[in-house]
């Protein structure tokens, strides 16, 4: 074979350059600018009654298809939307009016092109949920960010002292629910091995409980045995399986300081809207020890090449186990995805994430990009017809400001997602 001539290596060559580059950028995470959410004013309101009850499945939801036929809100409707309630841990509560600046620099973030494949349920034929039950992966990350909401729901760490999780899991849309004014976290850990003297390795002696603690981890301690609690005349093979099991990891549960939801998600305010704002941050009474996980934005996870979503939580039917899965996403709006990934009650509020490289980087890393919000019985035309499909709420570039002022004030840190 005789020599190739420069001048055809020289554009095969660009050619392969420019092919590797296109990979690269659809496998990195995309820079954002990202418009500022700024306070007004802040008031406070009369102290919430705490009378709603937890509803395992939402219904009546105005889905993608739904919303399709509604107008685009306006600044001032979203700044209403925005706009947050703050309750603390005293059952105080106030409310925040802000506003928005720099939504015009969000052209890049259009409307994505819905497909027509859908699948329905909360389990799709084969359950492929992983149980995460040893500890040398449910304490460690990407999985030790997964945290257990006390009210029955999941949620993540998105900093050492807040958790990330589904509004509906702190308020119905009319009140806030009945277990929020003494709202806990529980974060998976290790448990401490004994040392001489029943001491515990940091010195505290066994049996005795640190200032704080309530009959709730009792309960959860409960649940992790099966329903049964602590008993005499245990047989030996009780015995051996509660030594097998005390070596799972178990919840180290931390008050919450005070709890943050967008108006957008209370009944009456943003009309059929409402599911794209249930997400609610919770600020810890004190910082978790745990990496936490980052928030990203992504325009589309249909055109990723992978197109997979990952998430994990304390689904109801294996209680005091984390469970973890992936899955493609069925359908995808700005604001919601579709997706199928198997869950059951009680992993709504889990972060789910996807992992891209950073930007000049050869690193992988995982992000945040949205707030599973559950199995809902959705309004598909708007005349009432419902399906039931797996719900997630995005986070956009205007909820990335809004969570991030919630976690770092009005800060550099908001300014690029």
């Amino acid at each position: 074979m005789g020599h190739i001539p420069f001048c055809v290596l020289v554009p095969v060559t660009v050619l392969a350059v420019a092919a590797v580059a296109a990979v690269d950028d659809e496998y990195t995470w995309p820079q954002w600018k990202v418009p500022l959410v700024r306070k007004r004013r802040t008031v406070p309101l009369s102290s919430p009654s705490f009378s709603a009850h937890p509803q395992p499945e939402l219904s009546g939801t105005c889905g993608i298809e739904c919303q399709r036929r509604l107008p685009s809100p306006s600044l001032e409707d979203l700044e209403q939307f925005l706009s947050y309630e703050t309750v603390y841990e005293n059952g105080t509560r106030t409310f925040t009016s802000i506003s928005v600046q720099g939504l015009n620099e969000m052209t890049a973030w259009s409307r994505n092109a819905s497909s027509s494949s859908r699948h329905k349920r909360e389990v799709y034929g084969t359950d492929t949920r992983f149980t995460i039950a040893d500890k040398q992966f449910s304490t460690k990350y990407p999985f030790s960010t997964s945290v257990k909401v006390s009210t029955g729901c999941s949620g993540v760490l998105v900093s050492p002292k807040h958790v990330l999780t589904a509004a509906h899991c702190i308020h119905d849309g009319k009140d806030y629910l009945d277990g929020v004014q003494k709202l806990r976290v529980g974060i998976l850990r290790e448990k401490s091995r004994r040392g001489k003297g029943g001491r515990e390795r940091g010195g505290r002696r066994k049996g005795r409980r640190r200032k704080g603690d309530t009959a709730q981890e009792d309960g959860q301690e409960k649940e992790e045995n099966g329903g049964k609690g602590r008993g005499k005349g245990k047989s030996r093979k009780s015995r051996n399986r509660r030594s097998v099991e005390s070596e799972k990891p178990s919840f180290r549960w931390t008050r919450v300081k005070k709890t943050q939801v967008p108006k957008g998600w209370f009944k009456g305010v943003s009309g059929g809207l409402a599911a794209d704002y249930d997400y609610a941050v919770l600020e810890l009474k004190k910082s978790s020890k745990v990496k936490h996980m980052d928030l990203g934005v992504i325009s589309s996870v249909k055109k990723l090449p992978a197109g997979r979503i990952h998430f994990s939580g304390f689904d109801d039917d294996r209680p005091g186990n984390l469970v973890y899965r992936f899955c493609s996403v069925s359908e995808e709006s700005n604001d919601l995805l579709y997706q199928y990934c198997d869950a059951k009650p009680g992993s709504s509020g889990s972060g789910v994430y996807i992992r891209l490289k950073e930007p000049g980087k050869k690193k992988w890393k995982r992000k945040i990009i949205g707030v599973f919000s559950g199995h809902q019985w959705v309004d598909v035309n708007g005349d009432g017809t419902q399906q039931d499909y797996n719900v997630a709420v995005r986070i956009t570039p205007l909820k990335y400001a809004q969570i991030c002022n919630w976690v770092h004030g009005e800060s550099s840190e908001c300014q690029v997602a």
